[in-house]
């Protein structure tokens, strides 16, 4: 039986979220499984980390975790991922994730998750990362970094195509439309 192809979920860890939260990470796990999509994700099992992989992995999913041994050791670990991959550093821990990752869908996060995105974003941007990058955009969470990131086009710190980047997507329904239909990217002529 071959592997599924991986999307790589981005969230938050916090144990002290509101419920509709872990909600769409439930929601997003069954799509997945349902669409025929694995996890690849950061190996833990607090916060909306945990209900995603718990969600795929009861749904009949593939999960694939990848975690820092200091996390393991802190007993952070989501020990029922089918593949647990023990790494050194955070650094080795998101490049094993954008390595395995066939698409990338960043949920409500604090600044892991900001980092993970605007991370992943700039090898978009850099031509290096041809995979879709879905922002769900839950009850306007991302609302005012989505201005910021029109601020730094409006005042050329970013060229105009920052906003083709990633896509938005409102609710976890309309991330399935954009892994469909990935829209490719190519660097601006101006900022070659």
């Amino acid at each position: 039986m071959s592997k599924p192809k991986l999307l790589c979920v981005y969230c938050s860890s916090s144990r002290v979220l509101d419920s509709k939260y872990h909600t769409a990470a439930e929601s997003l796990g069954r799509g997945m499984v349902e669409r025929g999509w694995g996890l690849v994700y950061g190996g833990g099992h607090a916060g909306l980390m945990g209900t995603v992989a718990r969600t795929v992995k009861q749904s009949g999913g593939y999960v694939v975790g990848v975690i820092p041994d200091f996390m393991i050791a802190r007993e952070l670990a989501y020990h029922e991922a089918d593949e647990l991959v023990t790494v050194s550093t955070m650094r080795e821990r998101k490049r094993m994730m954008e390595e395995r990752a066939d698409g990338f869908v960043t949920l409500p996060g604090g600044i892991g998750t900001l980092e993970e995105l605007t991370e992943i974003m700039t090898l978009r941007y850099l031509n290096q990362l041809p995979k879709p990058v879905i922002l769900v955009n839950q009850d306007g969470f991302y609302d005012d970094l989505l201005r910021f990131f029109e601020r730094m086009v409006r005042e050329r710190f970013k060229s105009p195509g920052l906003s083709d980047l990633f896509t938005v997507a409102d609710t976890v329904d309309d991330v399935w439309r954009s892994l469909e239909s990935p829209r490719p990217f190519t660097a601006d002529e101006l900022w070659r």
